[in-house]
């Protein structure tokens, strides 16, 4: 009914069986991967499951490849890749290779930015192979507890997935592995959300977010594609600009 897909719609379900929390009072969702809370918290000890501040959910001793422990508070005053990957998944292990080089161009423009790697690997070889690959900091993998809470926090629902945090630790994009594929000089770093896009393949991905106004424009005439972008932008920034007061995504 129309009703059903109203709500796949709006909950962006784009598999099954999925469990989502929502506060009654507020209509707020609390929790997206509810499926994982009660896997990890069957006797309910954690309710209401409400999200937790990155900065409480990430805490513990962090790794570098080399065997060098840090403590997560290094992470503070930094924009944070919060990166949720594998080994054994190919389109991964083709972003980590784009991904190594933009880590290095942000850090070498004198940005403070960090990279967190949350395996998804299915043992601690593998683990360690793929993370001897990588130059930034990971979760410990037999740190299951806390691997399993980052995705429960951010309701990861398929890999490679990038979320990239403000150095308060709140999100500024979901779709980081998007934006450093179609930005490979950084330019446009940390990829604060761009209310009108251009389309294209490795985009594509956000039609299945939510609803989705796309333009067609006839890409000979360059003036055309400009006209048609000052036309919506304005109206796009007006509906992000609403969804931001109230505190929801756009």
């Amino acid at each position: 009914s129309l009703f059903q897909l109203k709500l796949w719609n709006k909950y962006r379900v784009s598999n099954i069986p999925s469990l989502i929390f929502i506060d009654a009072a507020t209509g707020k969702v609390v929790c997206r991967n509810g499926l994982l809370v009660i896997r990890d918290d069957p006797e309910g000890l954690e309710f209401p499951w409400g999200p937790k501040p990155f900065s409480e959910v990430v805490a513990g001793p962090l790794l570098r490849n080399n065997g060098q422990s840090l403590d997560s508070n290094v992470l503070e005053g930094s924009h944070v890749g919060v990166y949720f990957s594998a080994h054994w998944c190919p389109p991964c292990r083709s972003l980590t290779r784009v991904l190594v080089e933009s880590y290095r161009k942000i850090k070498e423009a004198g940005q403070k930015f960090e990279i967190l790697f949350v395996s998804a690997d299915r043992s601690e070889d593998s683990f360690k192979q793929y993370f001897s690959e990588m130059p930034w900091l990971a979760v410990p993998y037999a740190d299951e507890a806390r691997r399993s809470r980052l995705n429960r926090l951010y309701g990861i629902q398929g890999i490679p997935t990038l979320i990239v945090l403000d150095p308060k630790g709140d999100v500024i994009t979901r779709q980081g592995r998007v934006e450093v594929l179609n930005d490979v000089e950084c330019r446009e770093f940390p990829w604060h959300p761009k209310p009108v896009l251009e389309l294209t393949d490795s985009n594509a991905v956000q039609l299945n977010e939510g609803p989705c106004l796309v333009l067609f424009v006839d890409s000979e005439d360059d003036g055309e594609s400009e006209a048609a972008k000052q036309l919506i932008q304005p109206i796009a920034e007006k509906i992000i600009a609403k969804y931001k007061a109230k505190e929801e995504e756009a």
